[in-house]
């Protein structure tokens, strides 16, 4: 490709790109930034009303001859594409190493009531996370592990920090998430929806290997994370069908969040696709 005329640092674009590091701005424009080609990648082929969630793509020309089928992509599906030196990519992103492509994008939570009525059978809910890569690595987890949602209640971190979408690598476009909502409500709605509620506290009273071996997770469950240092609050813990700790087999003081999150949801995974769980699958 010929060297494109790069998009200036003052142009009102990367001003209001730029803007978006702050939550207040982002909530007004209902936008966001993904970085990264992965992330960006992923944001083309997700719809949001029936558009592009990407609006607009950044990128240094260096990065766009390395991606250029992302770069083709985006404009296929008619998204502007700004070229930008180093500096100003590096200014919107706000990272010490930034990868050279960024998006704006719409916002893209669901309605918790949408999430209801999928009948979920999975989800992972995050009360008082506060910590926003810790958010976004449980929410890949969540993903991984094949559950249908992830809900952050109303005290937890914003969806859209820069280090939560980071943290999530791509998963944020896979799968819906509802923000804002007051755990009391979370519980309420999904233990009306049949789905059995498990607080994961390193002092529960169950334990996560026992609740296997007596094949009591093969049904519709959530999962509720919460803060990084001091847990689940009481009356959380109290709206829990079962407070249940991952056991320490070694010498580990503990588990982190993002760690304890993925045994467990791994293991609410494996346990609904043996015989009899509610993702089992039907003889031909």
């Amino acid at each position: 490709m010929g060297t494109p005329e790069l998009i200036s640092p003052r142009s009102p674009r990367v001003s209001a790109a730029r803007r978006l590091a702050r939550r207040a701005f982002r909530g007004k424009e209902r936008r966001f930034i993904a970085e990264g080609p992965q992330a960006v990648r992923e944001a083309i082929a997700h719809r949001t009303d029936g558009a592009p969630t990407l609006i607009e793509l950044f990128a240094t020309v260096e990065a766009a001859e390395r991606h250029a089928e992302i770069v083709e992509a985006a404009r296929a599906a008619g998204v502007r594409v700004h070229f930008a030196d180093d500096r100003t990519v590096a200014e919107i992103s706000q990272t010490v190493t930034p990868q050279g492509l960024l998006g704006v994008c719409r916002f893209l939570d669901s309605p918790f009531e949408d999430i209801l009525a999928a009948r979920p059978q999975l989800i992972a809910v995050l009360a008082h996370v506060r910590d926003p890569g810790n958010a976004g690595t449980v929410l890949r987890c969540a993903d991984a592990a094949g559950a249908d949602a992830v809900v952050l209640t109303d005290a937890s971190v914003d969806l859209y920090n820069p280090k939560s979408v980071r943290a999530s690598v791509g998963s944020l476009f896979h799968l819906p998430v509802a923000v804002g909502v007051p755990v009391e409500r979370v519980v309420d709605g999904l233990k009306g929806a049949g789905v059995r509620i498990l607080a994961a506290d390193g002092a529960g009273d169950r334990d996560l290997d026992g609740e296997l071996d007596a094949g009591s997770m093969g049904g519709p469950t959530a999962w509720v994370f919460g803060n990084e240092a001091w847990g689940l609050p009481e009356e959380t813990r109290a709206l829990a069908d079962a407070v249940v700790r991952v056991p320490i087999h070694g010498r580990a003081e503990s588990l982190n969040l993002a760690t304890a999150a993925a045994v467990c949801l791994y293991a609410s995974a494996r346990a609904q696709r043996s015989a009899g769980g509610c993702r089992a699958v039907s003889p031909a």
